[in-house]
């Protein structure tokens, strides 16, 4: 996991492959991501970079961060593992069950 990197401050314009190919100066990409909103499809300006091996990662952050794609500095740093998601990942809290948690009436 340690050559997969988090890239930040993309601009919205950049596509997935505009951002592999802009890796490949570091090293072999084994796949490129940019993150889009699931109801727009407009990007979130970050994305994702795994890189054929762990040097090849190092190698992208040093020769890479700060550095301009597309008008804007990004920024690239190795991707922390995906926390889970709390409460089924579909937001708001309670048990599913609706109401006030209070007794129900009428239960058989």
């Amino acid at each position: 996991m340690k050559n997969k990197l988090y890239v930040g401050q993309l601009s919205y314009s950049v596509s997935s492959e505009q951002l592999g190919d802009f890796f490949a100066s570091a090293g072999e990409v084994l796949s490129s991501k940019v993150i889009t909103d699931r109801d727009s499809g407009r990007s979130k300006g970050f994305g994702f970079v795994e890189m054929g091996d762990d040097q090849q990662a190092q190698d992208a952050i040093t020769q890479l961060n700060g550095k301009d794609l597309m008008g804007r500095n990004i920024t690239v740093s190795l991707a922390k593992p995906q926390e889970p998601r709390r409460n089924g990942g579909g937001g708001g809290g309670g048990g599913g069950r609706g109401g006030f948690g209070g007794p129900r009436r009428n239960s058989y």
